[in-house]
């Protein structure tokens, strides 16, 4: 006798014919079935050690890999435990799904309003109604998933779970596992290259954009890009800063640039995008080097590509001069003008419009000069720019440390970064081969997520040395993931820079006066902490100390490695005053 399918089998079956190869998770009675659905036909299943890693990893391997992410949940507090990590994929519109066991009986313990969750954080709740229609409701959710750019709860009532389905037979072909829905995220998001907050492209495509466009009060597609050709006929010194929304029209931007004059600069999710041009300022914002402040604060025409030119990329608008004109190329009219003014708006695909200006005709000098090629070359690193070390007393300046890092690390690297005062580091001095380099998942802007932001960088990106930069603060909160490092035989190195308090909040409010016992904390030995989960480990106080570290480098690396960084902390990073004159 047949045992028919049941709804949660019919949606990890469709799923994996929609195109999903990883998902990421931690299983309860509510998710067994419909992840054990997932393996068995064909994808790989990431075990977390909590919800919330696996959500960031989810939200991480979607970013790097151009693929949807989907984490798999339990019911009530399986949710719950992930929604810190759901709330950044949603903010970074990464196109990822949730599947999640619900309890729809309200005496059930874990009963809670998931749909209210969802969209508090800016997600889309959807519902498994009918076990007839298991199917169909899944790749719909794939759909408003990869389509809109979406982050998608997929709610499972335990009852429609278990209930018998009917398959609709060989899936639609813009769901085929190598099919348009996936060509089309990869053609459209540069291989990786998906919208977020800070680089908004969301919307459903180029034709719904235009549809919205005259509603928005944003001039036609055609006469905006009249407008913007026109603009950059005039301009003398303009300036390009790209976005998430651009990491897939590097080629088209640099021939526009080469065309135009224009210096190229990314906000700091692109960082990468445009490594090896000789006119490449890295990223514009709070981690931009003096030159590329002053260029681009220079700019008479600044053009933001898929790119919201928000407070943290325009240092709060001082980056833009009065006197500039500001355009932005975005797919959502939304992102328009959402943090600084635009004097012009362009909807429409970041690659097509770039190479709609690019037809034939003579190059324009613009801002380009043989002198200033010279300065970017020499004063275009932060490693270029001098500091005095403050290194002594047990303690590493952590820019001594992350310059001799960015020495030791093998350049195929892809580099994730959490959140807090000693982000800017790694940002700035650890260099990356290019946009598929760095993984910054800063929506959000919550401690705790970068080790499991590793993760899943480094699973969509095997042939990379994954580096995970984490405070002490967000180390330990994340710290139950170093046995899934181990467990899945990553080769990764894992930066911690301790300064044995949450430095941010000791930077801004130490200054007046207030008492910082509650933001203060006793030494704890990560590295030892480490080798218990299974890594090697080395801990740093001095430039000498990171001889542990070439000595892994040399092989097997069969284990990952801990930097345990004992960093200066006597003042707050640059950039974090500059973040703070938003708060």
């Amino acid at each position: 006798m047949t045992v028919p399918e049941t709804a949660a089998a019919a949606v990890g079956r469709a799923l994996a014919a929609g195109g999903v190869r990883t998902a990421f998770g931690v299983v309860g009675s509510g998710n067994f079935h419909v992840t054990n659905a997932l393996v068995e036909h064909g994808v790989r299943f990431v075990a977390a050690r909590h919800e919330g890693g696996a959500a960031t990893m989810a939200d991480a391997y979607a970013r790097m890999s151009g693929e949807v992410g989907v984490v798999t949940v339990h019911q009530g507090p399986g949710l719950t435990n992930a929604m810190t990590g759901i709330a950044e994929a949603a903010k970074s519109r990464t196109p990822m799904i949730v599947l999640a066991g619900e309890a729809t009986d309200a005496r059930s313990n874990f009963h809670v309003d998931q749909d209210a969750l969802a969209a508090a954080v800016g997600a889309v709740p959807m519902r498994l109604t009918d076990a007839a229609r298991a199917e169909e409701q899944a790749l719909e959710a794939f759909r408003v998933a990869s389509r809109e750019r979406r982050t998608v709860l997929l709610n499972l009532p335990l009852d429609v779970q278990s209930a018998p389905s009917r398959p609709l037979g060989p899936a639609p072909a813009v769901t085929g596992a190598a099919g348009p829905v996936r060509s089309a995220a990869r053609d459209t998001t540069a291989q990786s290259g998906l919208a977020t907050a800070d680089d908004a492209t969301a919307g459903s495509g180029l034709a719904a954009a235009d549809d919205t466009a005259a509603e928005s009060g944003l001039a036609a597609p055609d006469d905006a890009t009249a407008e913007l050709r026109r603009l950059l006929a005039g301009a003398r010194r303009p300036v390009f800063v790209a976005g998430r929304g651009a990491r897939h029209a590097r080629r088209e931007l640099e021939a526009l640039a080469d065309r135009t004059g224009a210096l190229l600069a990314t906000s700091a999710v692109a960082k990468g995008l445009f490594r090896g041009s000789p006119w490449d300022l890295d990223v514009s914002g709070g981690f931009a080097t003096p030159l590329a402040a002053e260029l681009i604060r220079g700019a008479d025409l600044i053009v933001g590509w898929g790119c919201a030119l928000n407070m943290w990329t325009t240092r709060h608008g001082t980056l833009i001069a009065p006197e500039a004109e500001v355009v932005q190329v975005d797919l959502d009219p939304a992102a328009v003008g959402a943090h600084v003014r635009a004097d012009l708006g362009v909807v429409g695909d970041v690659r097509a419009v770039a190479a709609a200006l690019t037809g034939p005709g003579g190059a324009a000098p613009g801002y380009r000069s043989a002198e200033l090629a010279r300065r970017i070359r020499d004063e275009g690193r932060w490693r270029a720019v001098p500091y005095r070390d403050e290194s002594g007393a047990g303690r590493i300046d952590p820019r001594t440390l992350t310059i001799a890092l960015d020495d030791l690390l093998p350049s195929e690297r892809v580099v994730s970064v959490d959140s807090g005062n000693f982000m800017g580091y790694p940002s700035m001095f650890l260099d990356v081969p290019d946009a598929g380099g760095f993984c910054f998942t800063q929506a959000f802007q919550s401690v705790g997520l970068g080790l499991a932001t590793a993760i899943g960088a480094a699973l969509a990106r095997p042939d990379r040395l994954p580096v995970a930069a984490l405070g002490d603060g967000g180390a330990l909160m994340g710290i139950a993931e170093l046995e899934t490092v181990v467990r899945l035989g990553l080769p990764m190195v894992v930066v911690v820079y301790d300064d044995e308090a949450y430095g941010a909040e000791v930077h801004h409010f130490g200054p007046h006066g207030h008492a910082l016992g509650t933001v203060r904390f006793p030494p704890a030995d990560l590295a030892a902490i480490a080798r218990g989960h299974g890594f090697a480990a080395v801990t740093v106080t001095d430039a000498a100390g990171l001889a542990g570290v070439a000595e892994w480098l040399k092989g097997p690396r069969d284990r990952p490695l801990l930097v345990h960084a004992k960093i200066t902390g006597e003042r707050g990073s640059w950039w974090l005053e500059e973040a703070f004159k938003g708060h």
